[in-house]
């Protein structure tokens, strides 16, 4: 029969255990993201156009597309 300090310090030991995991878990999930935000950090200026470059782009297509349309009206009127 175990006596109450037995008890006791295999409730302690157990306790500290399921700490020992869930820190160990919390770290390895930090970690992860570490990982994630650094390929990320890497990869986001490869894949993805800066708002102001898409807007100088979209004006460049606009003006394309405007004069294709005064091109058509001036055709269209002949």
């Amino acid at each position: 029969m175990l006596g109450v300090q037995e008890l006791i310090d295999i409730s302690g030991a157990a306790i500290i255990a399921m700490l020992g995991w869930f820190a160990r878990q919390l770290h390895d999930n930090n970690q992860k993201l570490r990982d994630d935000l650094q390929t990320l950090q890497v990869t986001l200026p490869t894949d993805y156009v800066r708002r102001d470059e898409y807007g100088k782009t979209m004006e460049r297509i606009e003006a394309i597309v405007a004069k294709i349309f005064d091109k058509l009206d001036t055709k269209a009127d002949k």
